[in-house]
């Protein structure tokens, strides 16, 4: 039985101003190729019967009700079309104003786009914006339709006058469009059949231009990409495999691979590919939603982008210079604080810095502009709370590609271009404006040190078998020997200083931060302070050793240890009881000084 060859697939999006013609052009293609599904066009004709209004081709993809009694398109809509060729998806985006977080992300996979502009009206604002748009995801392949022109008598000279309009427009934004060609959708003129109406126009019809898009390099053939989804543990009947679940962006991974988890930068080997329900399989490749299992078990958490070591990695940073298109209601200012998603990433980010912002209509550009306003086209720096991994645009479309969120809203997207080392940071600013500013008492860390006859030390326990017990049994240690001591657990702490925080993604990150400007006073005072945490990795645990400076802190782990680069100060590897831990941990007090090596 001989297997049909796997046909090749692309990504086509149709944008421009709102009523110039875009879905009418994708369904009259769909109609005169015959790709529609059977009765689809006789059901839209019968529609427009009973409630009295003229058929449009638009209607074919304008299923929705309420879009049809609006006339225009509030959300991206998805249609297959197939030529001899190729098989096409093809995104109507909308084109109104108040739509266009949605034309951002329905254009956000397309590789090749239809601009189209309606030859009555000419060149509107949002045909400019939408340029600016296809050129700022980094979409090159563009072919101009200069819609209706059966309203303007298929005059040749009104298609001149906007095909240079246009031109001179597109050429500052660095777009060479393919084509330009003049059609009538609702007439069929050069859509799919050559129009006897526009003889003056020698070149090729939108079907046939479509099949001219070149296709970008396969997926496969780059290196590869595993933005990790979840991660599942199975423990019945003696199955007790991890799973990293997701789906390969670009690649080919085989068992026995070696891997690597950024921004982690933990490292194991494939074990096993598994599916539900699916033939044992030793490789898999871009485009299948898989789990692996690992031969060595690591702590990873979703949002790691998963890499094979001898291939290419992504960057590894927490500043990167973007072009981003702002759709929010507020302006997007500098540091305060939105969330990215990237992949499956999430991650808090701030605005650091503006290079230039453009308003997309007019081109105009303000070099000096303090905060993007909604619908502004900005060159900026970008800083999330910990290092991401990232690729730049044009060299992988998934991990280069994000949106930002405000008030639980999409308020932005757009496209990494350039990597950025993470040497300076807003966390390092904050720390030196918080030192400059630190207004100190009459008593000095010397005079403190000598009446409380130890030193100020903040001391972390942390590990998959720490308890809070063991913390507690220190501090009523050190107390009974009558030294200075604290713990709080992180009951008190979600409960109290962190009781504000609703979003429980964000409670981690706020959970550092406001436990390193704690553990920064208390270690002032003198205390030795103490607190046990789980779940935390390299930049957590950095993170809070920035914060709590210019004191230094003593990490104490217990179990299996889930730093990849950070060194605990001791690394206890299994713990048969508390007490053995406490004493480990007291003696490491004694070892560093913090406590005097004698009984007070």
């Amino acid at each position: 039985m001989r297997t049909m060859a796997k046909r090749e697939q692309m990504n086509i999006v149709i944008v421009g101003h709102v009523d110039h013609g875009k879905s009418t052009v994708i369904g009259r293609l769909m109609a005169d190729t015959g790709s529609l599904p059977e009765g689809k066009l006789e059901d839209i004709k019968l529609m427009c019967e009973r409630t009295s209004r003229p058929f449009e081709y638009a209607f074919l993809l304008d299923a929705l009700k309420d879009e049809r009694s609006q006339g225009i398109t509030i959300d991206s809509a998805r249609c297959f079309f197939k030529t001899e060729l190729r098989d096409y998806i093809i995104i109507d985006a909308p084109g109104h104003i108040e739509f266009l977080k949605n034309m951002v992300s329905g254009a956000a996979r397309a590789e090749a786009a239809l601009l189209v502009i309606d030859a009555y009206e000419g060149v509107r604002e949002n045909s400019r914006r939408h340029g600016y748009l296809v050129s700022m995801l980094g979409i090159s392949q563009v072919v101009v339709l200069v819609n209706k022109m059966d309203i303007v008598g298929y005059d040749e000279d009104v298609f001149e006058n906007i095909r240079k309009e246009y031109n001179e427009f597109l050429s500052h934004i660095d777009i060479n469009p393919i084509e330009y060609i003049p059609v009538s959708a609702r007439n069929g003129d050069n859509i799919v059949a050559k129009s006897s109406s526009m003889k003056w126009y020698k070149g090729y019809t939108v079907n046939e231009h479509i099949d001219l898009f070149k296709k970008e390099a396969e997926a496969v053939n780059k290196s590869f990409r595993f933005p990790v989804q979840d991660i599942y543990k199975f423990t019945k009947e003696g199955d007790d495999r991890r799973i990293i679940a997701g789906t390969v962006e670009t690649g080919t991974i085989r068992t026995g691979d070696g891997i690597v988890f950024l921004p982690s930068q933990k490292r194991s080997t494939i074990e096993s590919i598994e599916g539900f329900n699916t033939p044992v399989r030793q490789e898999i490749e871009a485009g299948h939603s898989t789990g692996f299992s690992l031969k060595e078990e690591i702590y990873i958490k979703p949002g790691e982008l998963m890499c094979k070591i001898d291939e290419p990695l992504p960057h590894l940073s927490s500043r990167f210079r973007v072009n981003i298109f702002w759709m929010g209601r507020a302006p997007m200012v500098k540091n305060k604080r939105y969330k990215l998603k990237l992949a499956t990433s999430r991650t808090h980010v701030k605005l650091v810095d503006i290079n230039n912002v453009i308003d997309a209509s007019e081109l105009s550009s303000e070099l000096n502009k303090d905060h993007v306003d909604r619908h502004d086209v900005a060159d900026c720096i970008l800083e999330t709370s910990k290092p991401i991994a990232y690729d730049l645009s044009g060299d992988f479309e998934s991990t280069s590609r994000f949106v930002i969120v405000d008030n639980y809203e999409i308020a932005g997207g757009g496209i990494i271009t350039e990597h950025i080392s993470s040497d300076e940071s807003i966390l390092k600013d904050h720390i030196h404006r918080r030192e400059e500013l630190w207004e100190k008492g009459f008593v000095s860390p010397f005079e403190r040190e000598a009446k409380n006859q130890h030193k100020s030390k903040f001391v972390v326990f942390t590990g998959d078998q720490v308890t809070q017990t063991i913390a507690k049994k220190l501090e009523k240690r050190l107390f009974e020997s009558n030294y200075g001591t604290y713990y709080l657990g992180m009951k008190s702490f979600r409960g109290g200083l962190s009781a504000d925080v609703i979003d429980e993604t964000e409670f981690k990150e706020e959970q550092i931060l406001r436990l390193g400007e704690l553990a920064r006073i208390l270690t002032d005072s003198g205390q030795i302070f103490i607190t046990s945490l789980k779940d935390i990795d390299d930049y957590d645990i950095e993170y809070l050793k920035l914060l709590t400076a210019p004191s230094d802190f003593i990490v104490v782990n217990i179990g299996k240890n889930s730093f990849s680069t950070f060194k605990v100060d001791i690394d206890i590897e299994s713990c048969d009881n508390d007490e053995s831990a406490v004493e480990d941990a007291f003696n490491l007090l004694k070892s560093e000084k913090v406590i005097p090596d004698y009984i007070i």
